[in-house]
């Protein structure tokens, strides 16, 4: 993947929206260094025996560009993760020249503050950025990935820019994967485009830690008949997400989808509320608790009190990775539409998807055969629209 370095046939790009941020480098990196044999590639679902045979471009076909609307050289951000812990030490020296590489292929997002150029001419040129991206490459093909930023939700019919972002993909011809709770291709005026697009999407809100123990431990108390009173939550959390969602309007978009889960796997909506703090010193690390209120039989009341701490980019990276693949590999397979059964990596994923974890594993184990089936021959034909 290196500048030096010619691209091998068959490579895959994978444009990053938000591609100088903490979860877009460690994706980069993290691909080199699994790629070099470096680290093994721990999270990724992609990695297991679930998908072997099912024909997902290797790791090493991977091509990484992006748009950012910030200008920190992905080198620099790989050595300030390195420096809190966030990657190993000298992961930065070792995959210098993936994320220099990578780094070259960054163009300038928007709109930025003064930007007078329309709706139409941003998608566009965000378009010709992915286009040339593709054309220059080699690329068979190349999928697009929201990590940026969460965003408000829109209050009125302008396009916001992760939704600007999501036309540009389709409009340049790619699969768009929305990995944050932003509005992307949900916003009513792109229904249209997206449905005679012909081609496969995934989202929205990447499933990574609170939400992902509560999609277990909801179906759960559901399962053993318990009756759920109230169920509260608090996020402590840094870096730019932790700025991000200090905004009300962004916390609200984000907490909608925890919300969703426990009102989907236990069929009512239960007391409590989730609380985001940003605190800014614990940078690219979280804390989420979670207070469950439950009664047994004869009305005992009793507690369930989980704490979850981890490293927000280095949960998130393996399944960016995964779904990246994923999606390449749909679009070769002709399906399109949204792939309800990648349900397992979203906190509201699109299509007809279950809430629980366990549901959804099922679902993408079916998905993984399908693959498996088309590289076989007995697959699905060109423009298949996956439900």
């Amino acid at each position: 993947m290196s500048a030096s370095v010619s691209v091998p046939p068959s490579s895959v790009g994978v444009w990053l929206i938000g591609a100088r941020g903490s979860v877009a480098t460690t994706v980069v990196a993290g691909c080199a260094a699994v790629t070099a044999g470096l680290h093994t590639p721990t999270g990724m679902v992609t990695e297991s025996p679930l998908f072997a045979g099912a024909g997902l471009p290797p790791l090493s076909s991977l091509v990484f560009g992006g748009h950012d609307t910030v200008d920190c050289p992905l080198p620099k951000r790989a050595e300030t993760l390195a420096s809190g812990g966030v990657l190993p030490h000298d992961l930065p020296v070792a995959v210098a020249a993936e994320l220099a590489s990578a780094d070259g292929e960054i163009r300038p997002g928007g709109p930025l503050p003064g930007d007078t150029r329309t709706p139409d001419e941003l998608i566009s040129s965000h378009a010709a950025d992915i286009q040339d991206f593709v054309r220059r490459r080699g690329l068979t093909r190349a999928v697009v990935v929201n990590v940026a930023s969460t965003e408000p939700a829109p209050t009125g019919e302008a396009l916001p820019p992760s939704s600007l972002y999501a036309a540009a993909a389709l409009r340049a011809g790619c699969p768009y994967v929305n990995f944050t709770p932003s509005t992307g291709l949900h916003h009513p005026s792109l229904a249209s485009f997206t449905s005679s697009s012909g081609l496969p999407y995934a989202g929205r809100d990447g499933k990574t830690g609170q939400t992902l123990l509560r999609s277990v431990l909801g179906p759960m108390f559901a399962q053993r008949a318990l009756t759920v009173r109230a169920w509260s939550g608090t996020n402590l959390l840094g870096g730019g997400d932790g700025a991000a969602l200090a905004d009300p309007a962004a916390a609200a978009a984000k907490n909608a989808g925890k919300e969703r889960v426990l009102t989907d796997s236990l069929g009512a909506t239960p007391e409590g509320e989730t609380h985001i703090d940003d605190v800014p010193a614990l940078g690219d690390w979280k804390t989420a608790w979670d207070h469950i209120a439950f009664d047994g039989f004869l009305g005992t009341r009793m507690v369930l009190q989980t704490t979850w701490q981890g490293c927000d980019s280095a949960l998130a990276a393996p399944l960016v990775l995964d779904l990246a693949r994923l999606l390449a590999r749909a679009h070769e397979a002709g399906l399109s539409g949204p792939l309800a059964e990648l349900g397992f990596y979203f906190k509201d994923p699109v299509g007809e998807s279950p809430a629980a974890l366990g549901e959804q594993y099922a679902a993408l184990a079916s998905f993984a055969e399908r693959l498996r089936r088309h590289d076989r021959g007995g697959g699905p034909g060109p423009r298949e629209e996956t439900r």
